[in-house]
């Protein structure tokens, strides 16, 4: 399926268009994802309990502490397993790190970067290590499927999402699978807000943005809201503006919006200091450097 095509097709309806990162942006569930979820299999599926420890605070810091927080899944994996060789811990405890040869290969190939896409790289590239990676995401998707419901969101990112749609075409860009997307969105019956929701079998979030806006509404007049550093960088590869929320703090970067940034990017004064303020704020909430070294 070309997921692509709906965002090649979008036309707009408002002067104004913005894209929105779902987990933990609008929705509460980074923390219960990773530690519930992707942690557990990680452990199972990778045979690392000996170093049940490292693995969680290396985990931690890549997917949810750093500026690495809210990458595509196999990705933030292999910045996990390429930190965990480097720890002492790990090469005192004499555990096997899977090797991640066959999966930096694929990442670097594809940009639609979820199970289907694996799963057909792995049919003619068979390797034991890709296909424990295959078998954790898929195990991933079915336990949070299966386990996590009423995933609470940020009550002003609701009021936010109510007010923006008066005003800019709303598209989701995330890279969540998008099953997950769809089940939490029409949980909370949010679905009526967006004119698409993408997810990682859309490709990249700078592609969702560059498919849907590109051309389609002048630069100053997109805004992509997220609350990693990889929201940041798709906006910044499109020219176009950015509302950090803060990791820790999402809630008040929600009213900041509501009360102040809806205006600033309406009325052509958020590019410059307002921007740059945020950026430096959002910045300093996402270390570059782990806490162990």
């Amino acid at each position: 399926m070309d997921y692509q095509k709906e965002l090649k097709e979008l036309k707009p309806e408002h002067e104004y268009f913005i894209g929105i990162d779902s987990d933990g942006c609008i929705f509460d569930s980074m923390e219960v994802k990773q530690k519930e979820f992707f942690i557990p299999n990680a452990l199972k599926f990778f045979d690392l309990y000996a170093i049940s420890e490292t693995l969680r605070e290396t985990w931690e810091f890549v997917n949810l502490y750093s500026m690495h927080r809210g990458g595509n899944r196999f990705i933030s994996m292999i910045k996990v397993f390429d930190l965990l060789n480097r720890r002492g811990e790990v090469k005192n405890s004499g555990c096997l790190i899977p090797d991640m040869t066959s999966l930096k290969a694929w990442v670097k190939v594809e940009t639609k970067l979820g199970n289907d896409s694996l799963r057909e790289y792995f049919r003619s590239h068979y390797d034991q290590d890709l296909e424990r990676v295959l078998r954790w995401s898929e195990a991933v998707n079915d336990d949070i499927a299966r386990y996590l419901h009423n995933i609470p969101s940020f009550p002003h990112a609701i009021d936010a999402l109510k007010k923006i749609t008066s005003y800019a075409d709303l598209v989701i860009v995330s890279q969540t699978p998008l099953e997950a997307l769809n089940r939490e969105w029409e949980e909370h019956d949010l679905k009526k807000y967006v004119k698409i929701i993408a997810g990682q079998e859309h490709g990249t979030k700078a592609e969702h943005i560059n498919l849907s806006a590109k051309g389609k509404y002048h630069d100053n007049k997109i805004l992509m809201i997220g609350d990693a550093k990889g929201d940041l960088d798709a906006a910044r590869k499109n020219g176009i503006l950015f509302y950090p929320i803060i990791p820790g703090e999402e809630d008040k970067s929600w009213e900041r919006f509501l009360n102040e940034g809806i205006q600033k990017f309406t009325g052509g004064t958020y590019s410059g200091i307002y921007e740059e303020k945020l950026l430096e704020e959002f910045n300093k909430s996402l270390p570059g450097t782990p806490p162990w070294q």
